[in-house]
């Protein structure tokens, strides 16, 4: 099943039909997209030639040519956050935890419960989601500080440690007025009302 590349979206890879098929109906029973690929270089190759995957990665560990832990090292050489869950025999649990140890989301074992892997993939889409939300939110406070000039930048930082404005006149060898209009300036540029807002937005990460 084919999705937008930007719209939250169940990535499966497994390179056996009849697992592909069983899984692919239980997602959508309820109600989650799937995308399904045969092997990881299948995924590996939908990833080159687009944008990168919303939504989560269900991966199984055994799987030929590349195995579902050389398929996740590339993914994490390539940086790719989409959340990880494995699909693993019994046999491989340790291998699964070293996953989870370079930041895997988590992995189900086989047999696993059809309920217990559906809330594990909605909670990776709900931990994808908010992700993608923070990286946003940066982004357009990346863009917001750029838009200050340098001088507003330096009144920005002095007003974040709560400095009054005769503190910052006086520092910046500016009359109180002009530290007044800065202030003004860089409240209105940030959409905040206070030092306080201001101190937040820059601590966010």
């Amino acid at each position: 099943m084919n999705t937008p590349s930007d719209h939250p979206t169940v990535h499966l890879v497994d390179d056996e039909a009849g697992v592909r098929a069983a899984l692919e109906f239980l997602l959508a029973s309820h109600g989650l997209p799937v995308c399904s690929y045969a092997s990881g270089t299948a995924l590996l190759e939908r990833l080159q030639a687009g944008p990168a995957l919303a939504g989560c990665i269900l991966l199984d560990v055994r799987m030929e040519p590349l195995s579902g832990l050389q398929v996740y090292d590339e993914l994490v050489a390539r940086g790719v956050q989409t959340p990880v869950i494995f699909l693993t025999g019994h046999g491989d649990i340790r291998m699964a935890v070293a996953a989870l140890k370079k930041g895997a989301f988590d992995f189900v074992e086989k047999p696993f419960g059809d309920a217990a892997l559906v809330e594990r993939v909605r909670d990776a889409l709900r931990s994808d989601a908010e992700q993608r939300q923070r990286r946003s939110a940066g982004d357009s406070r990346g863009a917001l500080l750029a838009a200050l000039t340098p001088r507003e930048q330096d009144v920005m930082h002095r007003v974040a440690l709560g400095k009054l404005n005769k503190v910052i006149a006086d520092e910046m060898n500016v009359s109180m007025r002009t530290v007044e209009v800065y202030r003004a300036r860089v409240y209105a540029k940030l959409a905040v009302r206070s030092a306080a807002e201001l101190a937040t937005l820059l601590a966010r990460p």
